[in-house]
């Protein structure tokens, strides 16, 4: 049964890939490590490329080393398409911040459908990406559009599916941009039907695959994605502030002209001429010098996923949600807690979501009092993620019996006012 631990114990013995956990630091083996989808675990593999880098390269070689590091980001890019996108090389960069490379792909999608004058997100959207989508609108003088998905029967754990979708297309839209995973629910849209549909309307579809990359199979060139972005840090495990990446199908890399026309885009990139020829291929979206020592943490922490194997990441994923799933069902439910993810599979990512009038008191008496780390949304919350890699099954099944004990008790009632804002 999946109240005993012993259940738990036995996933993991039959989990192939149960060595991961190994390669990663973890300080303190008793904690019960919940917020991957947050911020991933230190891979041990990322602390040697990092040294070896900074003594080997950068001391070494000083600024002849640019010789070879001047276009990292493209084969780490590579590296991270083919492990964890399904995309062939020459379409994925590893650059910037996801908020930058959100700006640079939706003003370049907007500027190459001329006339049209909407622009579509929903309201569950991850706040960044809906503040750019707001400060485009009124430079540009468009027509933001914001499907309601958090009003109660709008839409099931704020999932867009083309029904909901469709009624807000017609020929005036020019982008419309969502998450693979909804950053709060947990909710998975469907890539494939989506995209099929705004393309269909003429417009492009912008997705932003922070919380999924690295947990799922996306399938980015089969599915017929145009343009993504996404980060590193969560799933991934390449480090806090870790650069992001952007994808750009090939299909449709001539027609995009991003916004910031920087050097590393430049075509004769050293010929320092008065005048901007973008370069041919992936790197015409690139800005400016990449981060080597963020590239190598990249670098490290997706070889790693590629070994594994995204397959086999995703299947541990689902098996995991499952797990919590049943566990909230099990000792959960009569605690007041409600369900905010979907129970089918295939609607969700490697996190759920479970509300509680108490969420934020919970989360921060559960790492205060019980040495377990989740973490808290607004406005009642709690996500809590199995990171296939560095997380094991009796890891989750722990946490969660702590929760029910802490709420049992009621001992989180007595947690002190928190000093940060982080949350």
């Amino acid at each position: 049964m999946v109240t005993d631990r012993e259940y738990a114990l036995s996933l993991d013995e039959n989990d192939p890939l149960r060595g991961f956990k190994s390669l990663f630091m973890i300080t303190d083996p008793e904690m019960c490590y919940l917020d991957g989808n947050s911020l991933g675990r230190l891979p041990l593999a990322t602390v040697s490329a990092v040294n070896e880098f900074m003594t080997g390269e950068w001391a070494a070689e000083v600024v002849t080393g640019w010789s070879h590091w001047v276009d990292e980001a493209q084969p780490t890019g590579d590296l991270l398409g083919r492990a964890t996108l399904g995309a062939a090389p020459g379409q994925v960069l590893v650059c910037d911040t996801t908020s930058v490379n959100f700006y640079q792909l939706a003003l370049a999608a907007i500027n190459a459908r001329p006339g049209r004058k909407t622009i579509i997100t929903d309201a569950a959207n991850f706040p960044t990406d809906r503040y750019i989508l707001d400060g485009i609108a009124k430079q540009l003088g468009l027509n933001l559009v914001i499907i309601d998905n958090e009003s109660p029967g709008s839409a099931e754990n704020e999932r867009i599916t083309p029904e909901i979708l469709e009624k807000y297309l017609n020929s005036d839209v020019a982008l419309v941009t969502l998450e693979v995973i909804q950053y709060r629910s947990g909710a998975r849209n469907d890539i494939k039907s989506l995209t099929d549909l705004v393309r269909n309307h003429g417009a492009f579809l912008l997705w932003d695959a922070s919380h999924a990359v690295g947990a799922i199979e996306m399938n980015f060139d089969a599915n017929g994605v145009d343009i993504a972005v996404g980060c590193t840090y969560k799933y991934g495990n390449s480090g806090p502030g870790s650069p992001a990446w952007l994808y750009v199908n090939k299909r449709v890399q001539a027609e995009l002209q991003v916004p910031i026309q920087g050097w590393f885009s430049q075509g004769d990139q050293f010929g320092m001429g008065p005048v901007f020829e973008r370069a041919q291929g992936i790197r015409g979206f690139q800005i400016a010098s990449p981060s080597i020592i963020g590239l190598r943490c990249v670098k490290s922490a997706f070889s790693m996923i590629e070994e594994a194997t995204i397959s086999a990441i995703a299947n541990k994923a689902s098996a995991g949600t499952q797990m919590m799933i049943d566990l909230y069902d099990a000792w959960l439910v009569d605690l007041g807690f409600t369900l905010l993810t979907s129970r089918n599979a295939q609607e969700r990512g490697g996190h759920i979501s479970l509300g509680h009038p108490d969420a934020a008191r919970i989360c921060v008496a559960l790492r205060q009092f019980a040495r377990v780390i989740p973490d808290y949304r607004t406005p009642s919350s709690i996500r809590l993620a199995i990171a296939p890699l560095p997380t094991s099954y009796v890891e989750v099944w722990d946490g969660f019996q702590r929760m029910r004990d802490l709420v049992a008790s009621r001992q989180y009632e007595k947690v002190a006012k928190p000093d940060s804002r982080v949350t």
